[in-house]
């Protein structure tokens, strides 16, 4: 067989076996450049990780705007300093590039781009199977590529394997290809990409352990398991419990506080119970880029198998009809003061779908503005992480973060808390605005004024 050289020029190859061994000795000696392709909350975590490690990292997106901020020296995400990304930058440790051709400079290549859902909640692979062709027209032998975007069990096998299968080169000899999930969690200050246990599956033995060597440069843990679909389902099942957790607290919130009980109070009690339970928290909605998002990835896949998954199902249902809920708390305690939604002036406070970061992706906030907007509210938001609504692939509304005074608490009807960041001082904000409603239990401090704090 000819392999193709990163310049096009084809090449006598040698055997899979040694094209095995050069390239684990090149992450041994870490003379491999790291490509990773999507540099968003799970890309720049992972390139910081494997820059500390002693690795060339190239970063591929195909926003322009996010290479152009990169190549300046700004970072767009909060817990990923501006200062490192210019040094590495400038010490040639990260290489962002929107240019594709590049691909083959990597040895190693990790894939980490959006998995959302179709409008029919179907699996929406669209920018894992782009970047697979990407990818396609210029591997070469010798290049390990990991799939780390979250998706359902087989997609590695059935989806990504025969794209790059079109390159003439066989897998586990000539390429390598193997999945291991992100485990990112944006603002924990305990847990990073460099200290999260990391899954590997391959689609063969050969894969798996040379990716599992590669992540062991980096990460103090590397689990290896049987193959890819283990590593796929193990994301889906860890998100997925989650899901059906905050949903029987959050259809508990509602339960409880129709016969006078506060859940957070039951919550902390259960809590103190030292085996047998872990405590989940109800909220106005689930945000982020998982939780919201995998367990449908399982149920179209069970659906597609002829099966039906009633838990996960009846977990969707409930937690997507919290800012339904949040509405009614908020009408109900608008109404008992003689005002109705329309004309009142509400501010969302927080947008971020958790407290303390700058990722509003899938937020419960975004929701919450369109539902109250079409009440006939005058809607309007603080956060102090994110000064402008971002656009998103189902919201575009120009908003920007109003300055949370005094005065503009006292101008408002109503301050709906979406998102508990740490930064906002709620004995101000009971103290000055008429009225509090508290999807996060965010005011369980406040001491004066809580006769205008309603729980949601």
């Amino acid at each position: 067989m000819l392999e193709k050289s990163a310049s096009g020029v084809k090449q006598a190859k040698t055997s899979g076996k040694s094209t095995a061994s050069a390239l684990e000795a090149a992450i041994r000696n870490k003379t491999a450049k790291i490509g990773v392709v999507g540099l968003g909350y799970v890309g720049l975590p992972l390139i910081r990780t494997f820059v500390a490690a002693g690795f060339q990292n190239i970063g591929f997106d195909v926003d322009d705007s996010k290479v152009e901020s990169l190549r300046a020296g700004r970072s767009y995400i909060k817990h990923i300093s501006s200062e490192w990304i210019g040094q590495c930058v400038a010490e040639g440790k990260l290489v962002p590039t929107t240019d594709m051709d590049r691909l083959a400079e990597a040895d190693v290549l990790l894939i980490c781009v959006p998995t959302p859902l179709s409008s029919s909640r179907d699996p929406d692979l669209m920018y894992v199977e782009a970047t697979a062709r990407e990818i396609v027209a210029r591997l070469r032998p010798g290049q390990l590529v990991v799939l780390e975007s979250t998706t359902y069990p087989g997609t590695t096998r059935d989806v990504v394997m025969p794209i790059l299968l079109e390159s003439g080169l066989a897998p586990g000899e000539d390429f390598f290809l193997a999945y291991s999930p992100e485990r990112e969690d944006p603002g924990n200050p305990d847990f990073t990409a460099g200290n999260i246990p990391k899954v590997v599956g391959g689609i063969d033995q050969v894969s798996r352990d040379l990716a599992v060597q590669f992540y062991r440069q980096g990460m103090p843990e590397v689990v290896p398991v049987e193959n890819c679909e283990v590593a796929e389902a193990c994301k889906i099942l860890e998100n997925t419990y989650r899901a059906v957790n905050i949903a029987l607290v959050n259809e508990l919130k509602v339960l409880f506080g129709r016969i006078g009980l506060d859940v957070w109070d039951v919550i902390e009690a259960a809590k103190t119970k030292p085996f047998g339970f872990q405590a989940f928290y109800p909220g106005p909605g689930l945000g982020g880029h998982c939780i919201p998002i995998d367990p449908f990835y399982l149920t179209w896949l069970a659906r597609c198998h002829g099966m039906a998954t009633r838990f996960i199902e009846l977990a969707g249902e409930i937690n997507t009809s919290m800012p339904q809920y949040v509405v009614d708390r908020l009408t109900e305690a608008l109404n008992a003061r003689s005002k109705s939604v329309r004309g009142s002036k509400i501010c969302v406070l927080g947008v971020a779908y958790k407290k303390d970061v700058d990722d509003a992706r899938e937020s419960p906030a975004f929701t919450l503005i369109e539902m109250l907007d079409r009440l006939g509210a005058e809607v309007s938001y603080n956060d102090p992480h994110i000064p402008r609504l971002p656009r998103t692939r189902h919201f575009n509304m120009s908003l920007e973060s109003s300055p949370l005074t005094p005065e503009y608490l006292a101008s408002l009807d109503c301050v709906l808390i979406v998102t508990d960041h740490s930064a906002y001082d709620y004995d101000l904000i009971v103290r000055h605005a008429p009225l509090v409603i508290d999807s996060r239990n965010a005011t369980k401090n406040v001491t004066e004024g809580r006769e205008k704090i309603c729980k949601a």
